[in-house]
């Protein structure tokens, strides 16, 4: 079917996607609005996928303090360049990342720095619980794996649920801003910091504090 300038336009104002690119994915999705912002999603986490590898040195350190200084938190994210590291875009994804780690309490950035004891600790709890269920253990094994997603998903920064959309992970928020800025992106390090960690102390329910302050 042809594509109109009107369809294009509305594509590029719904996504902030090159004027070509809306033409060319509107075009394969035969119009379809919601097929075309899809397959623009898809091939921007192809292209993020492809800069992955890219050198990332540059970047900013950002800090969040939590309203009335209880919790803070110190994070590095890198790209590629000074000038991207300094657009509002890479400003806001940093802010955002900064306030998940607040938020959430992640202890690690990725999996792949969880030490194999505190691993194979977590597997060990889990099978014992499969047993105790009784659960067949031909199928605990599969089950423990399946597991351990949630465990990765509560202490690692990048497989948790993004605050603010909870149908996307950060690792997907990653790609989609590497795609969006043109560089490769990468979080580093962090900190976090809460005023009387490991003192007895009321429970506090942070993450609604924390999006209270997104909302102001």
């Amino acid at each position: 079917m042809a594509i109109t300038a009107a369809q294009v336009k509305e594509l590029r104002e719904k996504t902030g996607a090159g004027m070509m690119d809306c033409k060319k994915v509107l075009t394969e999705a035969n119009g379809d609005m919601e097929k075309a912002i899809e397959l623009l999603r898809e091939k921007g986490l192809s292209k993020a996928e492809k800069k992955a590898d890219r050198i990332a040195a540059e970047g900013v350190v950002e800090s969040y303090i939590h309203a009335g200084g209880r919790i803070g938190v110190l994070v590095e994210v890198n790209c590629e360049t000074d000038f991207v590291a300094k657009t509002d875009d890479f400003q806001s994804f940093v802010k955002d990342v900064a306030m998940q780690i607040a938020a959430m309490g992640p202890r690690y950035v990725r999996r792949e720095e969880v030490p194999e004891e505190e691993v194979n600790k977590e597997r060990e709890i889990l099978k014992s619980q499969a047993l105790q269920e009784g659960k067949p253990e031909h199928i605990v094994d599969k089950m423990v794996e399946g597991r351990l997603g949630k465990f990765y998903e509560r202490i690692c920064l990048l497989e948790q649920p993004f605050i603010k959309d909870g149908d996307k992970k950060i690792d997907e928020m990653v790609k989609e801003n590497i795609a969006k800025i043109g560089e490769n992106i990468s979080i580093r390090r962090f900190a976090r910091f809460e005023l009387g960690e490991g003192l007895e102390k009321r429970e506090d329910d942070f993450v609604s504090e924390v999006m209270s302050q997104v909302k102001k």
